[in-house]
């Protein structure tokens, strides 16, 4: 029971104390900083703010695609109201779903597509684009610590 506990605490230090070192991953908007969940695997794309009750303010989650490309997303299992911004290669904002209502219906859940083709997509509350005065043209940046393939 010992060895496992060392080992459990281990695992913890080894995935956690890097991200308490580098102060975590954050993007900024439009003079705003928030601090971001990172999304760049096709599991952790999928299952995105899934599940949650809340969204901390100055929180969301960044998605990083591989490719620049027309994107949908859906809030399937989204228990919270977000704001869905849709940036292409050059960071740029392209496009907003803002407001959008959690979905309990399963595959019934509509998408909200981007206008054009996008790379990154950020998640914050909803209301969040409203309250900075967000428009299209708005350029992101990501902190250091943000590796992009």
């Amino acid at each position: 029971m010992r060895a496992f506990r060392l080992l459990l605490l281990s695992l913890v230090a080894t995935f956690l104390l890097p991200a308490c070192a580098s102060g975590g991953d954050w993007v900024e908007l439009a003079g705003h900083r928030y601090q971001v969940e990172v999304a760049a695997t096709d599991e952790a794309r999928a299952r995105g703010l899934m599940f949650r009750d809340t969204l901390a303010d100055g929180h969301g989650m960044l998605f990083i695609h591989d490719n620049e490309a027309p994107q949908a997303y859906w809030m399937k299992n989204t228990r919270i109201a977000l704001d869905i911004l849709y940036f292409d290669e050059a960071r740029t904002l392209v496009s907003q779903q803002r407001d959008v209502p959690p979905c309990s219906g399963g595959n019934r859940c509509p998408s909200y597509p981007s206008d054009a083709p996008a790379r990154y997509v950020l998640e914050l509350n909803a209301g969040e684009a409203r309250r900075i005065g967000l428009k299209d043209g708005e350029t992101l940046t990501f902190s250091p610590s943000i590796a992009v393939p």
